[in-house]
């Protein structure tokens, strides 16, 4: 028989307690870093000039076309023969931000690439310049469009953090396999380890889900005036019904 000992686990609880507070740390810094090259790299490939289409292009296919843990490697072993030396900290960082960055940017393409014509012209016609357009008009509803697959995505790298212990990162399945080391109950480490990643995918998807309509794109408690980028979409659905 099996004589499973979750206590002998337990009982190293600062260590999952440290590997579960550098597991969200590392995310919590990644994700507007990533969201914010998301952005500039959407806007790039939907409405930049062609070289930069094609150096953004380059860069989101070489991230989304190798293995994450590749990626890390790289940044940790590989820069290092360059000159630039990192700690597994900073290095686990800036992994997850390009891997998120990548990924995001393919995201958000697709929502700004459906917003509708009209709205574009309806933003110009008030003589709002490019910038303008695009964060106010363009950029709200975009995020609107594809919140829950930029959430999944989101989740999917803190979830990838796990990888980030074969560089030393004292993240949680790092203090997993420190503790198995110790006591050789592997099966119960990993085990609760499975069980925290599992709360922490929960809390983290109903956070964003709760965070995106407050912060990106408006929703739940709604101005008395509504945002610019939803007037712009009346404006040109008026336009549309009154040129019919």
């Amino acid at each position: 028989m099996i004589d499973f000992d979750f206590g002998a686990v337990l009982a190293e609880w600062p260590l999952l307690l440290r590997g579960v507070a550098w597991t969200v740390g590392l995310t919590l810094v990644a994700v507007p870093i990533g969201l914010g090259i998301a952005t500039l790299g959407a806007w790039s490939r939907a409405c930049g000039p062609a070289w930069l289409r094609r150096l953004v292009g380059a860069y989101v296919e070489l991230l989304r076309n190798t293995p994450f843990i590749v990626q890390l490697f790289f940044v940790f072993f590989g820069l290092p023969s360059l000159g630039v030396k990192l700690s597994p900290e900073a290095a686990s960082l800036i992994a997850m931000t390009l891997n998120l960055g990548a990924y995001g940017t393919e995201i958000l393409r697709a929502g700004i690439q459906a917003a509708p014509k009209g709205q574009w012209e309806a933003a110009q016609s008030l003589a709002l310049g490019p910038t303008q357009v695009f964060t106010r008009v363009i950029l709200p509803p975009a995020f609107k469009r594809v919140w829950p697959a930029m959430t999944s995505q989101i989740v999917i790298v803190m979830l990838g953090s796990a990888v980030c212990g074969q560089i030393s990162t004292e993240e949680l399945s790092y203090a997993a396999n420190l503790i198995q080391s110790r006591n050789f109950r592997a099966f119960e480490a990993f085990i609760i380890a499975t069980l925290i990643y599992l709360a922490l995918s929960m809390l983290a998807r109903r956070a964003l889900l709760w965070a995106g309509p407050r912060w990106f794109f408006g929703g739940a408690s709604l101005p008395v005036r509504p945002p610019l980028w939803r007037r712009m979409t009346s404006a040109g659905a008026g336009a549309g019904a009154s040129h019919d």
